[in-house]
């Protein structure tokens, strides 16, 4: 494989998979495939995408997205050299249109966070290196599992920065945006019932 599509920016690399599909549904299994040249990084960035866009979204919507993150985390812990899917998601057929128009809703935030990216630090490529991104992408996962407004977004983004970047210092920043968010979930939990619980009384 050539130098010039290994080096692609995510960007670029998710519109060639909607311009290269000209039919209906994109299949998973076969995206996967597509994308050995660049592994965890892109599937971890596509499925943290549709969580970093502040919308509102039906119950167990961050809960269905935190399961392939969860599923990829798990992976870098232990070390495989390239991501593995099971075979009920890889059977899986995700509408075109919808792909369309997740790509051009992320693109303008991914092409300004491609910029600010340099090959400092690039502790990323190393085997340590991904064992950290994937420990914390696994605790970014547990936060965005738990199903309260809005706390997806600061670990959504987390994990993107991680996921976009061989830039140390941008996935410095991107573990840090991340476990902020974690923080805050922890502590609506932790503040959550004791609130309601005041408010009636039962203190």
């Amino acid at each position: 494989m050539d130098r010039k599509r290994r080096n692609r920016k995510t960007s670029e690399f998710l519109q060639d998979v909607v311009d290269s599909h000209t039919q209906d549904t994109i299949n998973v299994g076969a995206l996967n495939e597509a994308m050995h040249e660049r592994g965890y990084g892109i599937l971890l960035a596509i499925a943290a995408l549709p969580l970093c866009i502040p919308i509102p979204a039906p119950p167990g919507y961050t809960t269905l997205f935190s399961i392939p993150l969860f599923l990829l985390s798990i992976q870098l812990i232990a070390g495989r050299p390239s991501p593995w899917i099971p075979k009920w998601l890889a059977r899986k057929n995700i509408p075109r249109t919808k792909v369309a128009a997740l790509v051009e809703k992320a693109t303008p935030a991914l092409r300004r966070v491609e910029r600010l990216l340099r090959n400092r630090y690039a502790f990323a490529a190393t085997t340590a290196g991904e064992k950290i991104i994937g420990f914390f992408t696994f605790l970014f996962s547990l936060s965005i599992a738990v199903p309260l407004p809005m706390t997806n977004v600061p670990p959504a983004w987390g994990v993107l920065l991680m996921a976009l970047a061989k830039d140390g210092i941008v996935i410095g920043f991107g573990i840090l945006l991340g476990s902020c968010g974690v923080a805050f979930t922890v502590a609506l939990l932790y503040i959550g019932p004791k609130l309601v619980l005041s408010l009636f009384g039962m203190s």
